[in-house]
């Protein structure tokens, strides 16, 4: 199956709303693999790694679900990394 990975940055009223819980819950629906984190800006950092269809279907769940918190969304192609065997929230 090809892989992918993507570094995205959630821009809003992302951060004290549950978003990294609802990213990771959704990120295991569709068996994608990195971390989400809250950076010192207020905004959220994401790696997803995984097929490309997953990787945009929990994208749009994640949009979605907080579509009156997300303001904007940075989606950047990066090379996979095979440490992240699961998704999780960094610190």
């Amino acid at each position: 199956m090809e892989q992918t990975a993507r570094h995205i940055i959630f821009h809003g009223r992302v951060q004290g709303v549950g978003f990294r819980y609802i990213a990771c819950r959704v990120a295991a629906k569709y068996g994608v693999t990195g971390f989400v984190r809250n950076l010192p800006d207020g905004t959220v950092e994401a790696l997803m790694q995984g097929s490309p269809n997953a990787i945009d279907l929990c994208l749009k769940e994640i949009k979605e679900h907080f579509e009156h918190y997300v303001r904007e969304v940075t989606v950047n192609e990066v090379p996979v990394n095979p440490r992240y065997t699961e998704f999780r929230i960094a610190y």
